[in-house]
């Protein structure tokens, strides 16, 4: 199984520019998925925000982002990022979610999602928010 650990970080409209910005720094290239692009645009003004994004690079630098939407709680500085995991096994997965899951906060329970085969969000008894998912390539 390969297993891949990402900083996730949290903004609110600012995602798409902070990736430029982090790609700019450390090369790569960035691939931004909308909340339009998704067809899940619960605020036409948070259309154009991203639902993911993500810069990698050749030399091994990887970072996550998205905007929080206005329904969900944020303030800037709190709760900057998620740890993202993401493997290619879901059984797999499912072990490490049960393991951290213990004490947790479930926000988004482990389950299908749009755009993964298995896709939950919890926070942790130590406050740390993880994103688990099962990666599936982006059909566009």
């Amino acid at each position: 199984m390969s297993l891949q650990t990402t900083t996730h970080l949290n903004f609110r409209g600012e995602a798409r520019a902070a990736l430029e910005f982090y790609r700019s720094a450390f090369g790569g290239e960035l691939l931004a998925i909308t909340y339009a692009d998704a067809n899940d645009v619960q605020d036409p003004a948070e259309a154009t925000h991203l639902m993911w994004g993500q810069v990698t690079a050749r030399n091994g630098f990887r970072v996550m982002a998205y905007d929080v939407p206005a329904t969900r709680p944020w303030d800037r500085g709190q709760a900057p990022f998620f740890v993202s995991v993401r493997a290619d096994d879901a059984e797999e997965l499912e072990q490490y979610w049960g393991r951290l899951a213990e004490g947790a906060t479930v926000t988004v329970d482990l389950a299908p999602a749009q755009w993964a085969p298995l896709y939950g969000m919890l926070t942790d008894r130590f406050g740390v928010t993880w994103v688990l998912d099962v990666a599936a390539p982006y059909a566009g």
